[in-house]
């Protein structure tokens, strides 16, 4: 099922999220400063935006990777900036999809024209899809120019390599992700499957979701959110985070309501929005999360309610 994020306009802001008013209050803020404040002050303002660029697949119909991630940062204060790793019809669930694959070097490009004219200067780095090892191979590389560029870059990765069983990137990607993408990472938000792949540990209880996340841990990764397990119960999936900070550990079990339908573009809307409400809250890992299921929650109930009424 596709998520409408569109809805997203149609929801009571004062309600359904916690900080809207303090969106909703600082775009009319802007709005205010462009008519009364000198131009550098407001220049000055905007470069200390926080600014994402977002590498991850794009679809024209439906929403998944960058169509599913750019609509939720913005409504929460980030300027974006997207790279599609690849451009497709729609995804690749249904029985046909066409479209083009970025290589490195059309990536090259992009990044260069970016440096050239200055416009290179992120808070953040968000990667989802990739289907490519050269391609992620020059991931790392601009992680590393980044950092030169900015060293507070805060770099979220969502390793997307498969779910379920099933893996649907080439296995060249694995020990990409596992010894160069991975330990240049801040943030890390993989699911069940995925944390297998990556540690190499079958995991059949909490205590070895555990034990794989301390792996993570081991590569200076600082926080590991294990977005989905098969722990949990009918009427609830299990998520495990963990965050360490200033020597103080926190370990988080997360219980989220199941629903009876499955969706496309969960994982790519739940990376966006950790990344965004981490830098709002000041890496408050709990109040992070419950803040981004909240929202999740409420986007995959009114994209179930439109299905009904189609």
């Amino acid at each position: 099922m596709k998520l409408l994020f569109i809805v997203l306009h149609n929801l009571d802001f004062r309600r359904s999220f916690t900080i809207n008013a303090y969106l909703c209050y600082s775009v009319k803020v802007d709005y205010a400063l462009s008519a009364s404040f000198p131009l550098h002050l407001i220049t000055r303002m905007a470069n200390s935006y926080p600014k994402v660029l977002s590498i991850q697949s794009h679809v024209v119909s439906g929403y998944v990777g960058n169509k599913s991630a750019t609509f939720p940062l913005q409504v929460l204060g980030f300027e974006v900036d997207t790279i599609n790793s690849v451009q497709f019809s729609n995804h690749t669930g249904y029985k046909v999809w066409k479209g083009q694959i970025l290589n490195e070097h059309e990536l090259d490009d992009l990044t260069d024209g970016l440096s050239q004219n200055g416009l290179d200067n992120y808070t953040h780095l968000l990667t989802g899809y990739v289907g490519s090892p050269s391609f992620l191979k020059r991931i790392a590389q601009l992680v590393e120019h980044m950092r030169k560029i900015n060293p507070k870059l805060i770099y979220v990765c969502d390793p997307v390599m498969g779910d379920n069983g099933h893996m649907y990137v080439p296995q060249e990607l694995l020990p990409i992700y596992r010894d160069t993408i991975l330990p240049l990472a801040d943030i890390i938000t993989p699911n069940q499957y995925e944390v297998e792949l990556l540690t190499g540990k079958k995991i059949s209880s909490v205590k070895d979701a555990w034990d794989a996340i301390g792996i993570f841990h081991e590569m200076k990764i600082n926080t590991v959110v294990l977005s989905s397990t098969e722990l949990g119960t009918e009427q609830f999936l299990l998520g495990l985070a963990s965050s360490i900070a200033g020597g103080k550990k926190t370990k988080l079990s997360i219980k989220i309501p199941r629903f009876s339908a499955s969706f496309t573009g969960t994982g790519d809307l739940f990376a966006a929005l950790l990344l965004s409400w981490m830098f709002r809250t000041e890496n408050d890992l709990k109040l992070s999360l419950e803040r981004t299921i909240f929202t999740l929650q409420a986007v995959l109930k009114r994209t179930l309610r439109r299905a009904a009424e189609r």
